[in-house]
């Protein structure tokens, strides 16, 4: 192998590939960035062996060839050379990769092509255009309602499932938040089986992390999800998780539910409230207690050693429930991810549901649970 490329082409995919390797120690293989040239390019691989990364970046190949390089100390020395061409050649006999920049010049340890194991290809057929930045939105609107551990299965991934004309619900929960945004998008919605495609939340990040704001390409397999720029630079696949779903429509249904109430209010004030409340709450009470009435909500919390807050803003409110409390750091998270001047909080009971809408966020619902009153106040058993 022996080829040049410029700096600047491939520090982004370099810096991608490295952030998918295992943290710890693993096999060879997988503490390996793959380098391989051919055809006027440089090929970047990295996998931890469940998420691969392939970039594909142009350089002047003098000839082909194929090595795995230690891979954060490649792209920890790649990161800190200042830019223009670098110069690569692999060296068989020595087992050494060179790398030369003007008076630098630096050797490294590599593996051999008999280490490597291919990383599996985008699969061109019925591929899906989708736009990048709107797919992160919908990421961030959803993520942080999923639960952390990987052990409680289906509620520790996103889902994406096909509904009517062309609808798409993508969905999270953690047994005390539900998170749902819908959109339309006809062709992603034909290649979405109907029981849902789910992925686990530890991959979103690296989503995140690769995802730009320009549209992109994405298709999927009985197993794995594939992502990839529109150009064919860059690809992104990971594993499809195999669990079952929870209905989401037996809580989404109790919001239209004859009893349910509405509240009306300032989101912006409700959350400055409830920050200045958050400073009141313990480890042992750690909600925000509110007293409605038809025009008014009385916010309080009291702290043992910290005191009392009392706080109240104007409602618009017609129902028949006049007290019921809510985590307050939870409930000031959730209104963060929504942009609505107002927002309406469909209550359904002191215990039971309580949908989040906005005029400005139409396609978006999040549920959060009460916390149960009682002179210890805890989360209620009944998840969402």
């Amino acid at each position: 192998m022996k080829l040049t490329v410029n700096k600047e082409q491939i520090i982004e995919g370099l810096l991608k590939a490295a952030a998918i390797l295992p943290a710890k120690a693993g096999t060879q293989y997988l503490r390996s960035i793959w380098l391989k040239a051919e055809d006027g390019r440089l090929e970047v691989m990295a996998t931890d062996a469940t998420l691969e990364f392939t970039g594909r970046y142009p350089a002047e190949v003098e000839g082909p060839g194929l090595g795995g390089v230690q891979g954060r100390a490649f792209v920890d020395l790649v990161r800190q050379l200042p830019g223009g061409l670098l110069r690569l050649s692999l060296d068989a006999a020595s087992g050494n990769l060179h790398l030369e920049q003007g008076r630098r010049s630096y050797k490294l340890p590599v593996s051999g092509a008999e280490w490597f194991q291919n990383v599996s290809a985008f699969p061109e057929e019925n591929a899906v255009a989708w736009s990048g930045d709107f797919l992160q939105d919908v990421l961030d609107k959803v993520s942080f309602c999923i639960d952390d551990d990987d052990s409680r299965d289906a509620i520790a991934c996103l889902c994406m499932k096909p509904q009517e004309n062309g609808r798409i619900d993508v969905c999270g929960l953690n047994g005390h938040q539900f998170a749902l945004v819908s959109f339309t998008h006809d062709d992603l919605a034909a290649r979405l089986p109907q029981e849902g495609m789910l992925i686990q939340k530890k991959y979103l990040q690296d989503i995140k992390k690769w995802l730009g704001v320009d549209e992109i390409e994405l298709n999927l397999t009985d197993k794995r999800l594939y992502l990839r720029t529109v150009n064919g630079d860059e690809t992104l696949s990971l594993p499809r998780a195999g669990h079952q779903y929870p209905d989401y429509n037996v809580f989404l249904g109790r919001l239209t539910d004859e009893s349910m109430r509405p509240m009306s209010l300032d989101r912006k004030e409700l959350m400055e409230a409830l920050g200045r409340i958050l400073i009141f709450n313990t480890e042992s009470d750690r909600c925000t207690y509110m007293d409605l009435s038809a025009a008014e909500v009385q916010l309080s919390a009291q702290g043992q050693d910290v005191g009392s807050a009392n706080e109240s803003l104007e409602v618009s409110y017609t129902g028949d429930i006049q007290r019921i409390a809510f985590p307050t750091r939870n409930l000031l998270d959730i209104l963060g991810h929504f942009v609505s001047a107002k927002v309406e909080m469909l209550l359904t009971g002191t215990e039971g549901p309580c949908g989040i809408r906005g005029a400005e966020d139409p396609d978006y619902t999040v549920i959060i649970m009460p916390m149960r009153i009682s002179e210890t106040t805890y989360y209620s058993e009944e998840d969402v």
